[in-house]
């Protein structure tokens, strides 16, 4: 049996089954393991990992720690209330008149981004000129219709992860930022910091930037010099605002004090680098990494909300879950009638009833008509159906975004 407990609670004779963090972020070469000494526990502790999932069957038991299906529907219910609760949806031009031109943004900004790092790599500045209308036009997008840009660009693939995570970051920041009703010139700003957050990677080398296996402690301190790195070059950049900067340098900070390069805790942080610090995790844990399979969107904002306890502003997590919402634009569903659908709109009012175009019967197994289905409409108004559960492409074989748009 599988639990949830507290580092707090671990002792000698339990088998660790999962720690609660990125693969990249513990101290240990795998994730699985019994717990022999007391300096491992210490480790964990040491490195901030708060939740811990351990195997009872193999190790020692706590009797009154929740199982693992317990916490994880309760923390997913919470998530959904949330997420569901006075939700951020506007959008001027239905999605099918915004994805081709969404298209064309997300490889010019992607190849802006190659461009800027290139650059980087010998010693030149960042020409604003070329940087600053591929952020307006990404802006623009998401004013008409954010699920267009996002949804496309949650589609990468391990060589080009690292330009259009920047993009994807600068997409999902202008977002946050729109959703929050935040100052035009502070939107643009933030989303200036957002696609060059990442510049002091291309100082990384790359048999350290992309590989598969755990990082010795010595590479991981050279990837921890990237937002000092990305500080530095960005400086050199005339113009430069201090939003950009401040993004750059601080985006793994976190609020209890674990991130880097500074170590800055709750107060000294700033809100817009809290909140590139949420966008960044979500979309690096959402997507394919050469090291590990990125995770679905709700599963990504149940962890974003379980460490918003301890590295992210609550608040601010809180308000990033209501405006991506439990099911963004892409994300492929099961519905009650044991159809798959793709999510291609979400309701003004309920996030929980989006637009989803349904082409696939899982009882019969077989494709059927692509359909446009409203779920907050009753049966025989275009609609009648429900989301079970959001599902993974991988597992049924299928690229949702074929289907995003109806011939």
């Amino acid at each position: 049996m599988l639990k949830k407990v507290d580092a707090s609670q671990l002792k000698i004779g339990m088998f660790i089954h999962d720690l609660d963090c990125g693969w990249m972020e513990h101290p240990f070469v795998r994730n699985r393991f019994l717990l022999s000494t007391e300096e491992e526990i210490y480790k964990i502790r040491n490195a901030r990992i708060r939740g811990v999932v351990i195997d009872c069957a193999r190790g020692m038991d706590i009797d009154d720690a929740p199982t693992l299906a317990e916490a994880d529907a309760a923390t997913e219910a919470e998530v959904t209330a949330i997420a569901a609760s006075k939700p951020v949806v506007v959008t001027r031009v239905s999605l099918g008149e915004e994805l081709a031109r969404a298209a064309t943004i997300r490889k010019q900004a992607a190849g802006l981004v190659r461009t800027v790092m290139q650059d980087a790599r010998l010693g030149k500045a960042v020409e604003l000129d070329k940087v600053g209308p591929v952020v307006q036009s990404v802006t623009e997008s998401i004013l008409r219709n954010s699920g267009a840009l996002l949804g496309l660009l949650r589609i990468k693939n391990k060589d080009d992860y690292t330009f259009l995570h920047s993009v994807s970051v600068c997409a999902l920041l202008v977002a946050f930022c729109r959703s929050r009703g935040m100052a035009e010139d502070s939107i643009y700003q933030a989303g200036l910091g957002g696609l060059l957050h990442d510049t002091g990677k291309a100082l990384v080398p790359d048999h350290i930037l992309n590989k598969q296996g755990r990082l010795t402690d010595e590479e991981f301190a050279v990837i921890k010099r990237h937002p000092r790195d990305g500080y530095d070059l960005l400086r050199k950049t005339p113009e430069i605002g201090a939003i950009p900067l401040d993004i750059t340098l601080h985006h793994h900070e976190r609020r209890d004090g674990s991130g880097y390069p500074d170590q800055q805790a709750e107060g000294s942080i700033s809100e817009l680098a809290q909140m590139a610090a949420i966008v960044d995790v979500y979309d690096a844990i959402t997507s394919d990494r050469c090291y590990h399979k990125g995770m679905s969107a709700a599963e990504a904002l149940r962890k974003i909300y379980e460490w918003s306890k301890f590295h992210f502003s609550p608040s601010l997590a809180q308000e990033f879950m209501r405006c991506v919402g439990i099911y963004p634009v892409g994300t492929l569903v099961m519905l009650e009638s044991g159809r798959l659908g793709v999510v291609v709109e979400p309701h003004e009012s309920s996030l929980l009833t989006p637009k989803v175009n349904v082409f696939f019967n899982t009882k019969r197994q077989i494709y059927i008509k692509p359909e446009t289905l409203d779920l907050s409409k009753a049966l025989g108004f275009g609609g009648g159906d429900k989301i079970v559960r959001h599902e993974s492409p991988e597992k049924w074989k299928v690229d949702p975004f074929r289907f995003m748009q109806l011939a």
